[in-house]
This record gives structure tokens, sequence and C-alpha cells, in this order.
């Protein structure tokens, strides 16, 4: 496998940063996950402002290290044997001496790889997960994805010792969102999901689905329901580059809606999601 390591290509056993890298030493690093579908990037420009975004809000300078993204991605998705997976970029502010205050004018690392799609099982069992509630125990600054993610990575243990697949997090009585993904709530008539704030990761995938619930002509509130609002939830469902579009099932182990199935508006949105990935592969879409 061949990565992108501060403007070189080399394999990936013989890529290496210096153990003062401020990713390493401080999680002081910001990264982005594309989709790829038949060697096409899914809204490559959208995840691109997401990760710049992210940047300027730890108050990183591209300058210390320019990259023209577009192309390292692009060649990093031809790489891709079926042509579909998923590609990573990092960026962390460089190697420095260890201290918390920014170091002066140290260039940047800029690491990136791609991942080859895992094989899904087939069936309907294969876009549902179980859920549990948690509280959220992150940080102010959701909006920002950064690498570290030690609460993250807590929370989606808790949720796999407790025998579910995701961690639904609530704060001041509101869910906004999983550990690793947003949350929909399908609360009456309306579908719900959290605003985009600093409360969230604005996911893309996120709002590939709020433009296909719009076209099918679902209704959606962007407001996060409350904890007793998803408990009466008639469909629960998560989005995320990585899983795409997932039913929940169950929540604390007692099944959502009517006896923990599909519900209607989950399926319409995951078959405009496959009609809307199969468009990305023709190159229709983007």
């Amino acid at each position: 496998m061949l990565v992108y390591l501060n403007g070189d290509w080399i394999p990936a056993d013989s890529a290496h940063v210096s153990v003062f890298d401020r990713g390493f030493i401080f999680g002081d690093s910001v990264y982005e996950v594309i989709p790829v579908y038949g060697h096409r990037r899914l809204r490559e420009a959208a995840h691109l402002a997401r990760l710049k975004a992210s940047m300027t809000a730890v108050g990183m300078d591209e300058r210390l290290r320019p990259v023209h993204w577009p192309t390292v991605c692009a060649r990093l998705a031809e790489t891709l044997p079926s042509g579909d997976g998923t590609l990573y970029l990092q960026v962390t502010r460089g190697a420095a001496p260890r201290q918390h205050a920014f170091p002066a004018n140290a260039p940047l690392t800029l690491f990136a790889y791609a991942r080859p799609r895992v094989s899904e099982p087939t069936g309907s069992a294969a876009c549902e997960v179980t859920a549990v509630l948690c509280d959220d125990i992150r940080w102010a600054r959701c909006d920002i994805k950064t690498t570290s993610l030690i609460a993250n990575v807590l929370l989606v243990q808790e949720a796999l010792s407790r025998g579910a697949d995701e961690a639904l997090l609530v704060r001041d009585d509101r869910v906004n969102e999983g550990a690793v993904s947003n949350v929909f709530a399908m609360c009456g008539d309306r579908l719900r999901t959290a605003p985009r704030s600093h409360l969230i990761l604005g996911g893309i995938t996120r709002d590939v689905v709020l433009e296909l619930a719009a076209g099918l002509g679902i209704a959606v509130e962007e407001r996060a329901p409350s904890r007793t609002e998803l408990s009466g939830a008639r469909e629960v469902f998560i989005t995320s580059s990585s899983r795409e579009v997932a039913a929940v099932t169950h929540i604390d182990g007692r099944p959502v809606g009517d006896g923990g199935v599909q519900g209607p508006v989950f399926r319409r949105l995951h078959s405009a999601f496959q009609t809307f990935k199969e468009e990305v592969r023709m190159g229709r879409r983007m």
C-alpha cells in the first residue's frame, strides 16, 4: 500500500513520523474521511471544506505545508482495487519540542491513504444496528473533526460492552448524535435530527440524506429529539461515511417502533441513497 506523507508517496511500512509530532503527543491533529464509489470521491469539495474549517478552528496555518488535496485524493482513489473505499486525510501541527503553546513555523505533518471497502454482508441485517443511550462526555467543540477521540473511543467501547453497536449521546436531555454517527428519529410525522452547531459534527452523509428526504417529500425538523421523544420514535436511524445509512432496531435492549424492524421512511431513504451511490459511480452525481 502506498501512502502520502509530506509530499512523498511511499510504502506504508516505510512511512514514519517523529515521536515528537504533536499529533502523537497531544492529539493536536485534525482529519477527514472521504467515501469513494467507482473511483469517484463523494462530495470531495464538502469534505475538504470541512477539513479546512477544522484546521482554521484549531489555528493551523495551511501555508506551513501547502498541498493540493484534490490531486492527492484522485491518485489515492485510483489505487482502490474495486473502486470503492474511503480516503483518510490527517493534518497535525508538526514536530516540535514538547510544550503546550503552538510552535513557531513548524511544518505541518500531512498524511493520507486509501482503504478498500470491506465486503458487506447481504440481506436486511446488513443495514441494521443496535444502540444504547450514553451521557455525552465529550468536549464542547464536537464540530471540529479532531483526532483527539478518546471520549468517542470510550463511548463506543461502552456500547460494545453492553451488547450494542453504537452509543447515542445525550446532553441536556437531547440526543444530538452518536459516538461515530449522526442520528435521525421519526417523531410523529416529522423526521428530526440535531441542527448544525458546536454540539455535533456536521456529517456530509447527513447532508445527503437531508437532500434526499426533501426530494421524497419527507418533512424534516432540525431539532435534536429529547430522550423521551427518542424512546417513542416510530423509527431511528444513523448516518456516517462508513456505515452510510443504517436502521437502529433496538435501543437499550428495547425494540424501536413497530417491533424493532426497518420502518418505511428508513427504507425509502436507504433505497434513495443506494441510487445516489450508483449515480456517483456513473459520474452523474457528486
